[in-house]
């Protein structure tokens, strides 16, 4: 149980803290990716307003938009290429750029035409679109250098991130194991006192029942000594189950794990309720798989389909139906069992239905003989199995408990 609770502490705060790093960096790259692609297509729309350069600038430069620098046109390496109706090359400006000679750029021109775009990327040219009276221009800068540090911006950042991360999982596990050890030392300590308690208690239960059968040899029946006997062994029961209890949350260590047919195990359990159904005149319907069989302890599972048909016609009202399912699916086996429940079910009630010593009806009846740690149990031995169980109610009235084991 501590082991788990580490876990998935463990996991919830490293996926929070990826979750975290993953948007920072996303949003970081993002930004910086979309400020290199601003900058190339304000650079574009200068040129693809001047016919695919920069304007004289011997009369200065008022037509360079604010927060551009003046450095610009000059660091700019870019070449247009204008193409008429067909798509055919009849101008290329290529002077401004050593890398793209006139070929190359009438190539490039003919293959964003021809995708009909209006801007974007040509390998690592930045590129837009434009009307002219003969045609159609396209404008083509050069962001190597920026998209190089870009790329570089992105790797840094996400070793970094990845980096952090490593460091800060290693810390969280040290802290964790560290924080959680008095939790551990005091759940161990409660698991031996409950093992030690109750090996200490069966020794006295022993002895006032001997008391209580040599005083009924000596005096006859009265309703003390009934009362007498049906507590002391009422007291012995909740000691057992409070052992095993323990016994089943240690670990599946503890446990004696065989292949073994679960499906005769099962239906062979469940048919042993058959007359306790009907005694309470009650129906109880039995569907199992044959040939299925699961890698555990027999005794356990046993003891498992005994509690949840227990439960299951203990709390259903007379005249109702009492349902067992046992099918295999895929790598693993669904145990349901479904009843008609005497008092209405609510979410607090299918919440807390695993706890210990809890009891839907809220005056804690005895009369039923339970002592609201049946599912406990039950939950307790398919953990031990590495399976799962829920409670569901579709209805409020209809209570279906599923236990899912591994095959």
């Amino acid at each position: 149980m501590i082991r788990k609770l580490r876990i998935k502490y463990i996991a919830l705060s490293l996926s929070a803290l990826f979750l975290l790093l993953s948007i920072i960096v996303a949003g970081m790259n993002a930004f910086s990716y979309g400020a290199v692609v601003d900058e190339a297509d304000e650079t574009l729309s200068i040129l693809s307003k001047y016919s695919g350069v920069f304007p004289d600038m011997s009369n200065g430069m008022e037509w360079l938009p604010s927060g551009m620098s003046r450095e610009t046109p000059f660091e700019s390496r870019y070449f247009s290429v204008l193409l008429d109706s067909n798509n055919d090359p009849i101008l290329m400006e290529t002077s401004n750029i050593y890398a793209i000679d006139g070929q190359t750029a009438a190539e490039y021109a003919k293959e964003v035409a021809e995708d009909n775009k209006e801007s974007g990327f040509k390998g690592e040219y930045r590129f837009i679109a434009s009307s002219e009276t003969v045609g159609k221009r396209i404008t083509f800068l050069d962001c190597g250098r920026k998209l190089k540090l870009f790329r570089e911006f992105r790797n840094t950042s996400i070793f970094m991130a990845l980096s952090g991360y490593l460091i800060i999982a290693v810390l969280v596990c040290f802290f964790v194991a560290r924080f959680t050890r008095p939790v551990a030392e005091s759940y161990e300590k409660q698991k031996r006192f409950i093992t030690d308690a109750g090996h200490e208690i069966k020794t006295p239960l022993t002895i006032i029942n001997a008391d209580v059968d040599i005083l009924k040899m000596d005096i006859e029946d009265n309703e003390y000594l009934e009362d007498i006997t049906k507590q002391s062994k009422r007291l012995a029961g909740l000691t057992n189950d409070l052992v095993y209890l323990s016994k089943m949350e240690e670990s599946q260590k503890s446990l004696a794990l065989i292949e073994f047919p679960v499906s005769e195990v099962v239906q062979d359990t469940a048919e042993s309720f058959t007359a306790l159904a009907q005694t309470q005149n009650k129906n109880l319907l039995i569907q199992v798989e044959s040939m299925l069989s699961m890698n555990g302890n027999s005794d356990a599972i046993t003891k498992l389909v005994s509690i949840l048909l227990e439960n299951a016609i203990k709390y259903s009202p007379e005249g109702s139906e009492v349902s067992l399912s046992f099918m295999g699916q895929g790598h693993h086996m669904t145990l349901s069992v479904k009843n008609t429940s005497a008092l209405p079910i609510t979410e607090d009630n299918l919440r807390h239905a695993f706890d210990r010593f809890y009891r839907a009806d809220a005056s804690r009846n005895s009369e039923t003989g339970g002592h609201g740690i049946g599912l406990s149990m039950a939950q307790a031995i398919v953990n031990a199995h590495e399976g799962r169980i829920g409670a569901t109610s579709p209805d409020g009235s209809t209570f279906i408990i599923t236990a899912t084991l591994p095959r």
